[in-house]
């Protein structure tokens, strides 16, 4: 599929191991221009986020690309400790060493940097945003313009129809940060989200890592190998169908498969909200028809998120392989 121009894109990440692959799937791609890569707290803390970034960056020839710091906890609720068991204590699968690289952040806040990047380029940037959301909320609150600023929005979060996975409704990134969340759903962006209805279709085998690692023979390649490797033996110890193939969930790869290719996903296009505490904390609510609810907070003052409901599995996993296998790396 082509495209006029390619996507320019700000990558608003906690890496974490699905967030690295799909960082290399965006440098891989031909019709993505990633402008720089905002860090938060979610899979690890910000710190680690931002380190992360810097040498998933670097380690694949693209140190030139912008690093920035953001926020280190919601903004409302108490913070969690991250989630060593899944992504490691480094979010990187806990790799042996890693290799001498630049660290140098960009001075700038996240929200600034998004907010700067705007202004500066207005309608033609996309956030692609696969972490907890109080980046995009704290750029909001910088520049109440910035829904009519960028191009549009793509989170990799929440779920709809399918249950959560840090509790029975909620999604983790959203759920980090619920207020943040319900902010950015209400803000009037051109959003989508891509959520666990369609990520846990697509499950992708560590075989396919090994084979990208050795085709590629590049430590780019082989660091992510050793983190799916990582991230896929703590999916294959939770759901037995997963370890049939040991494999992971293809979680935010699928945010930039939705924007290079949204022919492979169906949606639902509906007024969004997220409860930010109870129970249900976390989980994002669907206005699906068109009752006049005795509630508030579901009025045509809320806008319509587009919502990823299905999604052609076997089509994206072609997509990712042949995106990854491509030349994409240098010497």
């Amino acid at each position: 599929m082509t495209h006029l121009s390619p996507h320019r894109v700000i990558y608003d990440t906690d890496p974490g191991v699905d967030d690295a692959m799909a960082l290399y799937y965006a440098l891989a791609h031909p019709d993505i221009e990633v402008l720089g890569v905002t860090t938060s707290f979610g899979n690890v803390t910000v710190q680690q986020a931002a380190i992360n970034a810097l040498y998933l960056l670097a380690i694949a020839g693209r140190g030139e690309i912008v690093v920035t710091q953001g926020v280190a906890a919601p903004l409302v609720k108490r913070g969690e400790a991250p989630p060593d068991h899944i992504h490691g204590a480094d979010g990187l699968g806990n790799l042996p060493q890693r290799q001498a690289t630049p660290t140098q952040l960009d001075a700038r806040s996240s929200a600034q940097f998004i907010v700067d990047m705007a202004r500066q380029h207005p309608g033609e940037i996309t956030v692609v945003a696969v972490g907890p959301l109080g980046n995009l909320a704290m750029a909001l609150a910088l520049e109440p313009e910035l829904p009519r600023l960028l191009r549009q929005v793509v989170v990799m979060g929440g779920a709809v129809l399918e249950p959560g996975n840090v509790s029975p409704v909620a999604e983790a990134n959203i759920w980090n940060d619920p207020h943040a969340a319900d902010i950015v759903f209400t803000a009037g962006f051109d959003l989508t989200m891509v959520g666990l209805d369609v990520t846990h279709q697509v499950i992708l085998p560590v075989s396919l890592f090994a084979q990208i690692a050795q085709h590629h023979q590049h430590p780019a390649t082989d660091t992510l190998h050793h983190a799916v490797a990582f991230y896929a033996n703590f999916y294959s110890g939770l759901y037995p169908h997963v370890a049939e193939i040991h494999g992971c969930f293809g979680h935010d790869v699928l945010a930039f498969v939705a924007l290079t290719n949204p022919e492979l996903f169906s949606t639902e296009t509906g007024r969004m909200r997220v409860a930010v505490d109870g129970l249900a904390q976390g989980q994002t609510m669907l206005r699906r028809k068109s009752i006049a609810y005795p509630q508030s907070g579901w009025g045509p003052e809320v806008p319509d998120t587009q919502v990823c409901i299905q999604v052609q599995a076997q089509a994206c996993k072609a997509l990712i392989e042949r995106t990854l296998m491509s030349a994409w790396l240098g010497a």
